[in-house]
């Protein structure tokens, strides 16, 4: 079992080290052929053109007017209708494993590990953490409102995903780039912060977690109560009280389950709504 578990978490790390590397090229290679430089056949792509994100936030200037928001690209909204489909079959899957803003954050989590042991991911009591989880929809539903009213990309203007990988352009913010340094700082005592409590994309995959037809499923007669799921869980979700987990701040990294943490063989597991192993 320790081998299968082992193997499941390569995957997923060289699953998110794909997508990083992939976004992180064809980032550079736009500021190059800007320059003159980079591979001519790329240069149409670049970050807003492929972050699903901008599909949502220009869907109102799309409907009402037949364009798209300014550096919104139809790339980015045919992204946008892709995820969504994963997560309504899925949930959050981009989230916990294609994200390479998300997988970025993990990468610095794990020196706050090393330095902090057990604390880590436990600085932020519950309650506050709970009520914290709804920032990212006030902040969704700000970024929504605001580009659907000026037509204007506001997001750019505090999007760490943009400082990650142009951090050396003149396109990004000085707000954006203070954003990314905050989320690396606070990445040393919490996992994954911005995803937990900021991220407006991640806040409109996580209302999938509701509806998709996957879930995570806790199978209660196997189940021995050592809490390791809910160790495991990168956002703070106690998995080890649910039955089905539906929790809004799910990403579907797959930590929780019987192929990662828990010790004991399907019972904690990705299944369809009609599973029976847990009522």
């Amino acid at each position: 079992m320790l081998t299968q578990k082992k193997r499941h978490l390569k995957k997923r790390h060289v699953i998110q080290v794909v997508f990083f590397v992939v976004v992180a090229v064809i980032a550079v290679n736009h500021s190059l052929v800007e320059s003159g430089l980079g591979v001519s056949w790329l240069s149409s792509a670049s970050l807003h053109a492929i972050c699903p994100f901008g599909g949502v936030v220009t869907l109102y200037q799309l409907f009402t007017l037949g364009t798209f928001v300014q550096k919104i690209h139809s790339s980015a909204v045919i992204l946008m209708g892709i995820i969504l489909l994963m997560a309504l079959l899925f949930g959050p899957v981009f989230c916990g494993y294609i994200c390479p803003l998300g997988s970025f954050q993990e990468a610095i989590g794990k020196m706050g590990k090393r330095l902090f042991k057990k604390c880590y991911n436990h600085f932020v009591p519950k309650n506050i953490d709970k009520g914290l989880k709804l920032l990212r929809y006030v902040i969704l539903a700000r970024v929504v409102y605001v580009t659907a009213m000026s037509g204007y990309l506001v997001f750019a203007d505090i999007d760490p995903y943009n400082a990650l990988f142009s951090f050396w352009t003149s396109d990004v913010s000085i707000l954006s780039i203070i954003v990314l340094l905050t989320i690396i700082v606070l990445s040393l005592f919490v996992e994954r912060p911005w995803c937990k409590y900021a991220c407006p994309y991640g806040a409109v995959l996580g209302l999938f977690n509701r509806v998709s037809f996957f879930k995570l499923k806790r199978n209660e007669a196997s189940c021995i109560q050592c809490k390791k799921c809910d160790q495991g869980c990168p956002m703070n979700i106690d998995i080890s009280s649910q039955s089905t987990v539906r929790d809004l701040s799910c990403i579907k990294c797959m930590a929780c389950t019987s192929e990662s943490d828990c010790p004991v063989a399907e019972t904690v597991t990705i299944a369809p709504v009609i599973w029976k192993g847990a009522k």
